[in-house]
């Protein structure tokens, strides 16, 4: 046994919870969130072993007093963009200014991260991981799509699978500029020498299903050929028009669909019949004035929803899942409970986990305290960095 320090032979009890947000009912009450009021926590190692009523808590080694906060899951961040290099200030400022965001300002990134040293790639990586778990984000899933030639794709998965388990493979984010005249032999290299290359350092494949970017047969064969590999597929989808994104994705199985923007009653239905995750992005909506997408709408229906951040240099940047669940629930209509949920079990159903995005008996033990007494608070209080306290794995880490 270890505490939460580490400590051989030891056990954590965190106690004085107001309010502990499980994502299990049978854990609490009956709702989603399985909420527990006065509660405590035990952990053991890694790993969450006991949750209920403090005046029920087993006897532990260390006692850790909450002080009548909020704690819940750490938030799980399921699509992210954090491997690149260089700047797009001008281009928000233009986009703000009233020009429209299109696939092409990802060539600025290419170029940038293709001309960084792998340390100044992994300094930039590692800095907005920090950013991010200040913020209480424990797990998170990152992405490569600013090299799109076979050695700065691999080098990027390379790097970024030195941090996370999560990592995917997005050779197909859009067209290399190297090929503008040839997609045909883009999307061979995607799925041929460059796949070969990247695979074994990721555990997804992902595709830019948009005009601008990937038709349906393209990301169809990209797909395909990554499962041929052992990759599972996950899909950007139905972003900035609507398209095959959403159906494909069902079609084969992804763990999730993300953006889900623009949707058919079709898409709707299919998402509510599939396993797969519709995963919401409102920070890309924020940065880039776009329609929200209808989170209402796909939850009604009893789809599956995500909420992440997209953190990315140009249309989404920022790492902050709070302020993420404020957009959700002001411009979504999703319920502050919904959200919360989304950015914690919905993140862990689209990694299709369950030994994250929960308190609960053998789930790792990432926990987020809150300067609050209810994660209501994390909606209520938008842009107030409420985290005071965030545990990973058992490890106290902010």
């Amino acid at each position: 046994m270890s505490s939460s320090t580490g400590t051989a032979g030891t056990t954590t009890v965190i106690t004085n919870i107001a309010t502990l947000v499980t994502n299990d009912p049978s854990l609490g009450d009956d709702s989603p969130l399985g909420l527990v009021r006065d509660a405590a926590v035990v952990i053991e190692g890694d790993r969450v072993v006991w949750t209920g009523e403090s005046s029920k808590a087993p006897a532990t080694d260390n006692r850790v007093d909450a002080g009548g906060r909020a704690v819940l899951p750490g938030f799980v961040d399921s699509h992210s963009h954090l491997v690149f290099a260089g700047d797009r200030t001008e281009e928000f400022n233009a986009r703000m200014s009233g020009r429209g965001y299109t696939a092409g300002g990802i060539r600025t990134t290419v170029a940038a991260t293709r001309a960084a040293t792998d340390g100044e790639l992994e300094a930039n990586l590692t800095r907005f991981l920090t950013e991010a778990l200040r913020q209480g984000t424990t797990t998170f899933e990152t992405k490569s799509g600013y090299g799109l030639t076979v050695a700065d794709e691999a080098r990027a998965l390379r790097l970024a699978a030195a941090h996370t388990d999560e990592v995917t493979y997005l050779g197909a984010h859009i067209v290399s500029p190297d090929y503008a005249d040839d997609p045909a032999g883009y999307v061979a290299l995607v799925t041929g020498e460059m796949l070969d290359a990247c695979a074994p350092h990721a555990r997804w494949i992902d595709v830019f299903c948009e005009k601008g970017a990937f038709d349906g047969d393209q990301a169809r064969a990209i797909l395909t050929a990554g499962k041929a590999k052992g990759l599972h597929p996950r899909i950007h989808a139905n972003q900035l028009s609507f398209g095959p994104g959403v159906q494909l994705a069902v079609e084969l199985d992804a763990a999730s669909a993300d953006h889900c923007t623009h949707l058919t009653d079709a898409d709707v239905d299919a998402l509510a019949s599939g396993d797969t995750v519709a995963t919401l992005l409102p920070g890309a909506e924020f940065s880039t004035r776009a329609a929200w997408p209808n989170a209402r709408r796909l939850l009604d229906a009893g789809v599956t929803v995500a909420l992440s951040t997209d953190c990315n240099p140009g249309s989404s940047f920022t790492s902050s899942v709070p302020f993420c669940i404020a957009l959700a629930v002001r411009d979504m209509r999703m319920t502050p409970d919904e959200a919360v949920w989304s950015a914690t079990a919905g993140g862990a159903a689209a990694l299709r986990r369950t030994d994250v995005g929960r308190v609960a008996p053998g789930a790792y033990a990432d926990l987020t305290l809150l300067d609050a007494p209810s994660h209501v608070h994390l909606a209520y209080r938008p842009g107030v960095p409420l985290v005071s306290g965030v545990w990973r794995r058992g490890v106290r880490v902010v």
